[in-house]
């Protein structure tokens, strides 16, 4: 008896979510709808969902979240990102490809300082893509490219995403952040040599290289943005403060260097930069809330258990193979919502089959966040393509056609990461 309302909570879980889905509800409504409707079914109290939604939520290194929203908007109001571009373009701009090295560069950097993929693009994508349009290249391959390198923002730390799955699966946040360090300069190269093939046959403007004096006052500067990721990692593997105290000192030196030193950021722009990241910490709780619920009716229905059973099946017990059906999951589910609500999902199916097997809980970490962030620029729920998309105001059609040989060498990276596990952990194991 027990069985058959187990099926038909299931059915209301994964049946209204795909139905909502479909209707192109928001992600969180989409998550947490049905997990309401199957809590009910199920005859658990409508106290447990408050129960839960504080349980998921009510964790210390959570708080670094909105502390790192805060820095990175704070440092993009302070005009950041033209110091970045600036040193980029003095240092490689005057070569054939060189905006496009000079997008994936600075998005590199911006990535770790804003830990957030769609505020990279937002930051950088103003700038960047009417200039690659004014030199010659396609707007469309402008937008695609910034899209794709935005989603580097997921793996370079700081990442947002790496502290939810930390507080998910109980991995070491700090190990997590210099895992990713590799994998996300690997997603950087893997689109410099791609754009360099694709810009081959353009006709584009080339710039004057840069003297050593126009680039030793680029460096200049940007020295105190380029600061900004060595003091988080460095203070965080020092031991002077931990992850989460990282985020708040972030802050305070985004606000300092924007207040006193560039001199750009205003009163009133302070008081914006605290409302709007005040709004965007707001949606990323009530997404991970909503998650935490449908993640948490999931495993109530018992069918963590029953699709992680079915995976070690349909796998054989092979490591291999089942990395291979994570990996097609995880893009598929990067297709249809953002990172944070999968990692809440798929971390408590996933995770333990990969242990089981023998991979490290940090690696695994890294491999699910680099499909996620490819889940970034494919569509129906792609982000950076929209946002890259409303800037260069162009429609998703005309992105398309760039953006897949992007993916293309951006899974030749993931693949890479997937089945050497020493990519990831290389770093994390010079601190131990």
């Amino acid at each position: 008896m027990r069985r058959a309302a187990n099926m038909s909570e299931s059915v209301i879980l994964f049946g209204v979510f795909v139905v909502l889905l479909l209707c192109n509800v928001p992600i969180a409504v989409s998550l947490g709808v049905p997990a309401v409707l199957s809590c009910l079914v199920a005859g658990y109290s409508p106290s447990m969902l408050p129960i839960n939604a504080y349980a998921a939520t009510h964790k210390f290194s959570l708080l670094a979240i909105p502390f790192f929203i805060v820095s990175g908007n704070i440092m993009e109001k302070a005009g950041i990102s033209e110091k970045l571009i600036n040193l980029a373009s003095a240092c490689v701009g005057h070569f054939r490809s060189g905006l496009a090295l000079v997008t994936v560069i600075c998005s590199c950097f911006f990535a770790a300082i804003s830990g957030s993929g769609p505020a990279t693009v937002a930051a950088l994508g103003t700038i960047l893509i009417p200039a690659m349009a004014a030199a010659g290249y396609p707007i469309s391959f402008g937008a695609a490219l910034m899209a794709a390198a935005g989603a580097i923002g997921l793996i370079i730390p700081p990442s947002v995403t790496f502290i939810v799955y930390g507080s998910i699966s109980g991995a070491s946040v700090g190990r997590m952040f210099m895992a990713g360090v590799i994998p996300g300069i690997m997603m950087g190269i893997a689109l410099a040599i791609c754009s360099m093939i694709l810009t081959k046959k353009m006709d584009i403007k080339l710039r004057p290289r840069a003297s050593s004096h126009e680039r030793w006052v680029a460096f200049k500067d940007a020295i105190w943005a380029l600061l900004m990721p060595v003091i988080i990692l460095g203070g965080i593997y020092g031991g002077i403060f931990t992850p989460t105290e990282a985020a708040a000192v972030s802050a305070v030196y985004g606000l300092i260097v924007g207040v006193f030193i560039y001199r750009k950021m205003r009163f009133g722009e302070f008081i914006r930069c605290i409302v709007d990241s005040m709004a965007q910490n707001g949606q990323v709780l009530f997404v991970m809330i909503c998650a935490a619920l449908f993640a948490w009716m999931v495993a109530a229905t018992g069918m963590t258990t029953t699709i992680g059973n079915a995976l070690i099946s349909l796998s054989s017990g092979n490591l291999i193979i089942f990395l291979l059906i994570t990996n097609l999951i995880l893009l598929f589910a990067g297709c249809i919502m953002d990172a944070n609500s999968a990692l809440y999902i798929l971390v408590p199916i996933l995770l333990p089959v990969a242990q089981e097997l023998g991979y490290d809980s940090v690696a695994f970490g890294i491999l699910m966040c680099v499909n996620l962030a490819i889940g970034l620029i494919t569509p129906p729920v792609g982000v950076n393509l929209y946002t890259a998309c409303s800037i260069a105001k162009i429609s998703l059609r005309d992105i398309i056609k760039w953006v897949l040989p992007l993916i293309g060498f951006l899974l030749i990276v993931l693949l890479l990461v997937t089945y050497i596990p020493q990519i990831s952990l290389f770093l994390p194991s010079l601190m131990s």
